[in-house]
C-alpha cells in the first residue's frame, strides 16, 4: 500500500495503482479518451496517446498522463491546477483541430466521448486552424464504416482486435501527422480477415468506426405500398433495447418492442427465437448423427457469423467441424420467403425481410453468396439494436409507456430454449435439452443445465444426455475461441460439442447493442434477463414448439431431410488470413 494525496486529500491505495484509478476512488474524474478498462476479459488499453488526462505531480517538472503513471508512496497529485487543466484543454483543442466539424450529422452525435469531454471542458471555439488528415471512407464490408478522419488514435480498436479478438486486422499506418489506424497493405475491410464482429465499433470513442446504417432503406420499404415487410428480432435485443430509453440494464422490453415495431408500420412482427428453435431441431439432429459416427466430433455451433468467418480465415483445416446449420437469422429468411409467403399468399419478390440483430456481422452474413437463394439474399436488411432505437425515437414514441404486444403467429411462437440463444452457453444448452428429450423419449427431468452457464472466457462441463456423459466446451470472445481451437487441434481438449460466440458474453455483448462502456455488470444483467424470460416460458424445449412441429409436418418433412438441407444448411469457404 502507498499513502498519497490527490488535490490535498489523503488516500491509501495499493502499489501499482495508476493515478487515474486512484483518483476515481475518491470521486475525482480525470477525462480520458484512449484509456479503457476491461478487466473481466483481462484487457486494458493503457497507451497514453490522447494526453487528455495530464496531471501535475509535486516535485516533477513535466506533467504526466494519469492513465499510465503509477503512484508511489508520498506522491502528491494535483488534477485541478491551472497548469494541468490548461494542458488538457490545449490537447483537446489540438485533437479537435484535426477532426471534422460535422457533429450534427455524425452517427455518434450525443454519444461521442470526444464531444462529451469537449463540452465538459467548455470548448466552444477552436483556436488552431490548419490542415486535417484526409482519408477516404471505407464502406466495403456491408457491416461497418471506417472513417479515419474522425480517428483520435486512441488505439482502442487495435487492442480489442488484436489482443481480445485475436483477429489482428488493425494497426497504425504511415507516420507523423499522416498516421491513421489501418489494415495490412491498406486493404478495404472486405478483403481482410476482419470478422465484422463490431467490437472495435463498441469501444471506439468517436465516429471513426460505426455500423453501416440501413434505417433509410427500412423506412423506404415500410412506406412502399407494393412491399410486404416482415421484421424479426433476435433474443438479445429485448434485454438491451430499454437502455437506449433510460431504462435500467437488464429490463425486459419484449412486449414494448413488439408494439413499437407494429406502430412503425411493419406488416408482420416475428420472433427470431422461433428460428432459434428451428436451428436446434436441425443442429441437435446433426449432433446425434455425429455421435453415431456420421461425421466428425466435436461439433461446433454455427449461429454466430463473426465466429464462422473467423474459423474460415484462421482454421481452414477445421471446416468440417462446425455444424452445417445456418444461423437462426438466415433460417428465418429462408422460411419466410418460402413457407410464410405461401401461407400468406404473397409473392416472395414483394416480401422484404428485416432483421433486428445485436451484431454487425449479421449485415455481412446477409450478403454471403452461400446463403443466397437464386442469387438473392433471404434477408434484405439488417439493423442493429442502436438503429432500431433511433427509428423508435424518430417515430416520436414514448417507449417506456408503450403497452405490451405479442408477436404475430405462424413464425412468432418460441420456447425458452430459443430465448437463451442470446447469451454465452445458451445455444449448446438449448441443443442439449432437445437431444436429451429425443434420447429419453420424454421431457428430461433436468431442463436448466446451469453447469453450461458462466462468465469464464473458456469453460468445460460434462452433462448427462440420455444417460450418456457428454463433454462440452464453451468460449466467448474470439481470442478465447482461438486458444480453444488450438487445443482441439493439438489433442489437448477432448469434447463432444463446442459453442463459440464472437462477442463478450455472447450476443448480449454484441457490437450493435447499446454502448456498455466495457461495464460487464451491464452484460451480466442482460444475461440474467434472458434466463428470466426462459423461466417464464410455458414451453422450454425447442422440439415442443407447436409452430415448429407444424412447419415440419406441412412443409419441411423430416429433420435433416432434402428440403431442410436445401433451406436450412450451408457450406463454408477457406479464406486467406490477411
Amino acid at each position: 500500500m502507498a499513502n498519497i494525496k490527490i488535490n490535498n486529500v489523503d488516500l491509501e491505495v495499493p502499489n501499482e495503482t495508476t493515478i487515474l484509478e486512484a483518483a476515481r476512488k475518491v470521486g475525482v474524474q480525470i477525462p480520458t479518451l484512449c484509456h479503457l478498462d476491461m478487466h473481466d476479459i483481462k484487457m486494458v488499453n493503457k497507451v497514453g496517446t490522447c494526453r487528455v488526462c495530464m496531471v501535475e505531480i509535486e516535485g516533477r517538472h513535466n506533467l504526466m498522463p494519469a492513465c499510465t503513471t503509477e503512484i508511489f508512496d508520498g506522491m502528491s497529485i494535483h488534477t485541478n491546477s491551472r497548469r494541468a487543466v490548461n494542458a488538457r484543454r490545449t490537447n483537446m483543442e489540438l485533437l479537435l483541430s484535426n477532426h471534422p466539424p460535422d457533429c450534427l450529422k455524425c452517427e455518434r452525435n450525443l454519444s461521442c466521448e470526444l464531444q462529451r469531454i469537449a463540452g465538459q471542458m467548455g470548448i466552444h471555439e477552436n483556436p488552431y486552424e490548419g490542415s486535417r488528415v484526409r482519408v477516404e471512407k471505407d464502406k466495403s464490408s456491408y457491416s461497418l464504416v471506417k472513417n479515419m478522419e474522425k480517428c483520435v488514435l486512441c488505439r482502442r480498436c487495435e487492442t480489442m482486435c488484436n489482443e481480445v479478438q485475436a483477429v489482428g486486422v488493425y494497426s497504425t499506418v504511415h507516420r507523423g501527422f499522416e498516421t491513421v489506424m489501418g489494415s495490412a497493405f491498406e486493404l478495404p475491410m472486405i478483403d481482410t480477415a476482419c470478422t465484422f464482429c463490431g467490437q472495435c465499433v463498441s469501444v471506439c470513442p468517436t465516429g471513426a468506426l460505426t455500423e453501416v446504417n440501413e434505417t433509410a432503406n427500412v423506412w423506404a420499404a415500410i412506406s412502399d405500398p407494393d412491399k410486404f415487410v416482415v421484421v424479426q428480432t433476435a433474443p438479445a435485443i429485448r434485454a438491451a433495447l430499454g437502455e437506449a430509453f433510460g431504462m435500467p440494464a437488464g429490463t425486459l422490453v419484449t412486449g414494448k418492442m413488439v408494439t413499437a415495431l407494429r406502430r412503425m408500420g411493419f406488416d408482420k412482427v416475428m420472433d427470431t427465437d422461433f428460428a432459434a428453435d428451428l436451428t436446434i431441431m436441425e443442429e441437435a439432429q446433426e449432433f446425434l448423427n455425429r455421435l453415431e459416427g456420421k461425421g466428425r466430433i466435436p461439433i461446433l455451433t454455427s449461429c454466430c457469423p463473426a465466429w464462422v468467418k473467423f474459423i474460415e480465415h484462421q482454421f481452414p483445416d477445421l471446416l468440417d467441424i462446425p455444424s452445417t446449420c445456418r444461423s437462426p437469422n438466415e433460417m428465418f429468411g429462408s422460411i419466410a420467403k418460402t413457407y410464410l409467403a405461401k401461407k400468406l399468399n404473397i409473392d416472395p419478390a414483394k416480401m422484404v425481410v428485416v432483421s433486428v440483430m445485436p451484431c454487425l456481422a449479421k449485415k455481412y452474413e446477409a450478403r454471403r453468396d452461400e446463403l443466397k437463394s437464386k442469387d438473392k439474399s433471404n434477408i434484405d436488411y439488417v439493423i442493429t439494436t442502436r438503429e432500431l432505437a433511433a427509428m423508435i425515437r424518430e417515430s416520436g414514441m414514448n417507449f417506456a409507456a408503450l403497452p405490451d404486444g405479442d408477436f404475430d403467429k405462424m413464425m412468432g411462437e418460441s420456447t425458452g430454449a430459443g430465448v437463451i440463444f442470446g447469451t454465452t452457453g445458451g445455444v449448446i444448452e438449448a441443443a442439449v435439452r432437445t437431444a436429451a428429450y429425443w434420447l429419453d423419449g420424454k421431457m428430461p427431468d433436468k431442463i436448466d443445465f446451469t453447469e453450461l452457464r458462466g462468465l469464464e472466457g473458456i469453460r468445460q462441463a460434462e452433462v448427462s444426455v440420455g444417460g450418456k456423459p457428454i463433454k462440452i466446451a464453451i468460449a466467448h470472445g474470439l481470442g478465447n475461441a482461438k486458444k480453444l481451437l488450438e487445443d482441439v487441434r493439438d489433442g489437448k481438449v477432448d469434447v463432444h460439442a463446442i459453442e463459440i460466440m464472437a462477442c463478450p458474453l455472447g450476443c448480449i455483448g454484441g457490437g450493435g447493442q447499446p454502448f456498455h462502456n466495457s461495464n460487464f455488470s451491464i452484460l451480466q444483467k442482460r444475461a440474467n434477463a434472458i434466463y428470466e424470460e426462459d423461466k417464464g416460458k410455458a414451453i422450454r424445449v425447442s422440439c415442443e414448439n407447436p409452430e415448429i412441429i407444424e412447419l415440419y409436418k406441412d412443409f419441411l418433412g423430416e429433420r435433416g431431410g432434402h428440403l431442410a438441407h436445401e433451406l436450412l444448411h450451408t457450406t463454408y469457404t477457406k479464406r486467406e488470413k490477411i
